[in-house]
């Protein structure tokens, strides 16, 4: 039997791990330059003159831009979206790029089981999201998407959640940016019942919440997560990846929670 498809799997694994652990050593250089334009700035102000200092980043424009942030959220800045119920006895942090091959490929194979566990309340679902593969693999598409689905998130809880799964169900190929395409997204946005509202095709095309996306985008990188997608249970790390890089299935998914749960 082949083994091309379990090494495609492998590589593309490989690929976005590397590429986060770029993004993180190229985070803490960001953090220095910082740190060092502010010793200067503040010893200029000292010496009786301010200068204004431009400092290299590569860190979404719209980052600077007033900041909206879609109802339904929590955390810090709104970070945090949060599905299930809310007095869950467990807790389910999903860490996630919506570029990222292998999320898509942990998403098919038991994403289904995933919600099915929360939407009977054994656990509730946190979700943190990334946009580091447009830093990696170049262009917006995380980004973007991100931003929709905060205009998605606006709508509801249910309606981000459905939208997320239509973005893994048909995500690009990762060396392509079809994310990108706002017109694209307006497209699979059709795809949710009720989801494209005016206020949202509005949000979508003006890009009202890639402030925000900016701010989860940093929460992420802050995390500590060392890659996507990675899934934490009541603090503990789940391996949802088997020694031959398949994920694991919708059986496989309950048959872990309850171990982990005592259930």
């Amino acid at each position: 039997m082949s083994t091309q498809p379990q090494q495609s799997r492998t590589s593309a694994r490989e690929r976005l791990q590397e590429a986060h652990r770029r993004e993180k050593k190229a985070a803490v250089v960001r953090r220095r330059t910082v740190v060092a334009v502010s010793v200067v700035a503040a010893l200029a102000v000292a010496g009786g003159t301010v200068a204004a200092i431009a400092t290299a980043s590569d860190a979404d424009p719209a980052a600077s831009a007033p900041l909206t942030v879609p109802v339904n959220t929590t955390g810090q800045d709104g970070t945090v979206v949060v599905y299930g119920k809310a007095d869950a006895p467990h807790t389910l942090q999903v860490y996630e790029d919506f570029r990222c091959p292998v999320c898509k490929q942990f998403e098919a194979s038991a994403g289904q089981a995933v919600q099915q566990l929360a939407d009977s309340g054994q656990y509730k679902i946190e979700y943190h999201l990334a946009a580091f593969l447009d830093k990696n693999l170049g262009g917006k598409g995380s980004r973007t998407a991100l931003a929709a689905a905060g205009a998605a998130l606006n709508e509801g809880v249910d309606k981000f959640k459905q939208f997320h799964d239509v973005l893994y169900a048909n995500q690009p190929d990762e060396r392509e940016d079809g994310f990108g395409d706002v017109n694209r997204i307006l497209e699979l946005a059709q795809k949710v019942p009720g989801l494209k509202t005016e206020a949202f095709t509005k949000a979508v095309t003006e890009g009202t919440y890639r402030p925000w996306a900016a701010k989860v985008d940093a929460a992420f990188s802050a995390s500590g997560a060392q890659g996507t997608p990675t899934v934490v249970l009541d603090g503990r790390t789940l391996n949802v990846f088997g020694k031959d890089g398949r994920p694991v299935t919708g059986e496989q998914w309950t048959a872990l929670v309850r171990q982990s749960t005592g259930a």
